[in-house]
C-alpha cells in the first residue's frame, strides 16, 4: 500500500482510481461495508486502484481541540485495516491550514479535474470542506453528469446482545466503550476492541501479591469504563489469554487511572515495548477489598474467568 500526503499526495494519484474519502475512527462495520464496495468496484471496472483519503489527526485537533472525540483506532492500526481491505494507496490529510480553508466546492473541482476518479463510495453522513460545506447532497448534485459515479452506502445496522437494533456509528462505539460494552463493540467492530500502548513502569504491587501485570499508557485512546475484562494480548504471534484491570486501586488507596493487563501463562519484560491488549469480555466492577489476602482471592477468581475464555473459545 504506497502512503501519500497532504493534497499534493492527493493529486498524484493516479487517474481512474475508486475513491473513498473519511476519517473512518474505528473502522467499523459500517465503514467496512463501504471499503468492500469500494474494493469491488476496483476489481469490476477495470479502475487503477483503491484508494482511501483520510484525516490523521483529527482535524478537530486543531480547530476545537476541547471537542476532539477520543481515539477508537491509531493510526498504524487504521493502516492495517486499510491494506486488509485491498486499499492500494492511501493518502493522509493533516490540518493544515490549506487543508482546513479549503472549501467544498474546492475541493470538489480538484477532485473532479485534477485526481479523476471512476467512483466515489461514501456513508450517506459524509461531509467536506471547509465548515463542512460539502456533504452528499451536494455530491449528487455536483458529480451528475460527470464521469465520476457516486455511491452512497446506506448505515448498517446490528443486533446487540440486548436484542437492540442500531445503526452502527463511531459515536455509538465510544459510548459502548464507555460503559464496558466489550461484546456489543465486538459486534460493531467485527473484531475485539484493541488498546495499543507503551508498557510504563508502574508501583510494581502486582509482582509483591504474586500477580505482575503490564502497565499501559494510552493517552489518546478510547479507554473503556472502570472494571476488570478478560481478553487477550497478543506477543510475538502467541496469543495469550489476559485478565485487564482498568481504573483506581482502591485496596492500596491509589486513585491514580491505570491499565494494567496480566498476561496468563506468559514470562518476560515488557517494560518500554508497544503491545496491543484486547478486552473481550466484562468480569467485574473495580471495588475496595478489606484486606491483601482478599484481594488475592478475587484475583485469582479474575485470572481463571480470563482463562476460560481461551478454553471455551470465546477469545
Amino acid at each position: 500500500m504506497r502512503i501519500l500526503e497532504g493534497f499534493e499526495g492527493l493529486r498524484k494519484l493516479p487517474a481512474g482510481m475508486v475513491l473513498s474519502i473519511g476519517n473512518f475512527d474505528g473502522i467499523h462495520l459500517g465503514h467496512q461495508a463501504i471499503f468492500q464496495k469500494a474494493f469491488s468496484y476496483s476489481k469490476s471496472t477495470g479502475a487503477t486502484g483503491f484508494g482511501v483519503v483520510t484525516f490523521e489527526p483529527h482535524p478537530l485537533t486543531v480547530l476545537r481541540p476541547e471537542m476532539v472525540p477520543p481515539r477508537l483506532t491509531l493510526a498504524n492500526q487504521k493502516e492495517e485495516i486499510f491494506r486488509q481491505f485491498g486499499v492500494t494507496d492511501l493518502v493522509i490529510l493533516s490540518p493544515t491550514s490549506e487543508v482546513l480553508n479549503c472549501t467544498a466546492e474546492q475541493f470538489w473541482a480538484m477532485l473532479r479535474h485534477e485526481v479523476k476518479p471512476t467512483h466515489l463510495v461514501e456513508g450517506n453522513a459524509f461531509t467536506f470542506g471547509k465548515a463542512r460545506g460539502g456533504d452528499i447532497s451536494r455530491l449528487r448534485e455536483w458529480s451528475k453528469n460527470t464521469p465520476v459515479k457516486l455511491d452512497v452506502i446506506e448505515p448498517l445496522s446490528v443486533v446487540l446482545r440486548d436484542k437492540q437494533v442500531v445503526e452502527v456509528s463511531s459515536s455509538l462505539v465510544r459510548w459502548l466503550v464507555s460503559y464496558g460494552r466489550m461484546r456489543d463493540t465486538e459486534i460493531c467492530l467485527g473484531r475485539p476492541y484493541t488498546l495499543e500502548g507503551k508498557v510504563i513502569k508502574g508501583n510494581q504491587r502486582g509482582r509483591t501479591i504474586g500477580v505482575p501485570t503490564a502497565n499501559l499508557y494510552c493517552p489518546i485512546q478510547m479507554i473503556p469504563a472502570d472494571g476488570v475484562y478478560g481478553g487477550f494480548t497478543s506477543v510475538n504471534g502467541i496469543k495469550y489469554p489476559t485478565a485487564i484491570s482498568i481504573g483506581t486501586l482502591p485496596t492500596f488507596g491509589d486513585n491514580q487511572r491505570q491499565i494494567e493487563a496480566h498476561l496468563i501463562g506468559f514470562t518476560g519484560d515488557h517494560y518500554d515495548q508497544t503491545i496491543r491488549v484486547s478486552s473481550t469480555n466484562w468480569i467485574r466492577d473495580q471495588r475496595k477489598f478489606q484486606s491483601i489476602d482478599a484481594l488475592k482471592e478475587q484475583l485469582s477468581r479474575d485470572i481463571a474467568e480470563a482463562a476460560d475464555l481461551q478454553t471455551t473459545g470465546k477469545i
